[in-house]
């Protein structure tokens, strides 16, 4: 992978170590933030009892390389794949699929990934098996009501920063995919620049060096012509998480690239994502705009 210029501070807030910390300290950024987590695997479950889909698909050999697929109800329809975040050590696709009503009613067909988590996994392995996981959706979605052409990528948190990966250029020969794979995306509360991280707990268990740091950040590895994204955060956010989807969108529209900006007013890290569950909300519609879909009200 080729590695783009990139700035040489990676602290340009000139935080201390404990501010650092603080500001990447997801959890300690809301007052509780069980009750959300508890939110997603309860609206997921409703998901999975109320849409007739097809779990745990594998994608690859590894017991954790599985899939939830909910096919739309027609054939060619945009796919909307989801990549959960939890700091790549938390999380599954047991506690992603709260979207998936609003995202089958409105015609899309969703697909939410699974992968190994850290530190079990290193960084680069959970890297590539998101890639895994989107080159076999592309070859095998149309069995699903999907159009290959027509992909969406999104993601929070960690998974935001995984969407970004699977934007990155110079990869995708290796599993024979198109350059274009991904038609549109919207990494929500993203991770793109990981240099920072180095110096917080994180590291505990992403276990960067600053070499890996900048090998594994989209932020330096944008594509040459990329899809219209949308970059997406709360109100309620560190300064920290804010910043990393400005700066990215900001080395995006540099390069004369579709990028929409989008904070989410009255929301924090973690609920977020229950606004994919409204198809009136703001962040839904903008990704509906981007995959050519329309909200489908209850």
């Amino acid at each position: 992978m080729t590695t783009q210029a990139c700035h040489e501070d990676s602290n340009p807030m000139a935080y201390t170590l404990a501010e650092l910390d603080s500001q990447y300290n997801a959890r300690a950024s809301v007052p509780d933030c069980l009750p959300y987590l508890q939110e997603y695997a309860d609206y997921s479950a409703s998901a999975r009892e109320q849409l007739q889909g097809e779990l745990s698909v594998p994608y690859g050999a590894h017991p954790d390389e599985t899939l939830d697929i909910f096919p739309a109800p027609t054939d060619g329809a945009p796919v909307y794949l989801f990549i959960h975040g939890g700091y790549w050590k938390a999380l599954s696709k047991d506690d992603s699929s709260f979207m998936a009503p609003a995202f089958h009613a409105a015609g899309a067909t969703v697909v939410v990934v699974n992968y190994s988590l850290a530190p079990g996994a290193t960084l680069q392995a959970i890297v590539a098996q998101c890639r895994s996981a989107l080159a076999w959706v592309y070859r095998n979605i149309h069995r699903y009501h999907g159009d290959a052409a027509r992909i969406h990528v999104s993601g929070s948190s960690a998974g935001g920063h995984l969407a970004g990966m699977l934007l990155a250029t110079g990869w995708q020969h290796a599993y024979d995919l198109p350059a274009h794979v991904v038609q549109s995306a919207s990494p929500i509360s993203g991770l793109f620049d990981l240099r920072p991280l180095v110096n917080t707990h994180v590291n505990e268990w992403a276990r960067l060096n600053s070499d890996a740091a900048i090998d594994l950040s989209p932020q330096f590895h944008l594509p040459e012509h990329g899809c219209p994204i949308i970059l997406a955060w709360g109100q309620h956010e560190t300064a920290e998480f804010k910043r990393q989807s400005q700066a990215y969108g900001s080395a995006w529209q540099a390069r004369g690239l579709i990028v929409r900006q989008l904070e989410v007013q009255g929301v924090n890290h973690f609920n977020i994502l229950m606004t994919l569950r409204d198809p009136a909300s703001v962040l839904s519609r903008a990704i509906f705009g981007l995959m050519g879909l329309s909200p489908v009200m209850p």
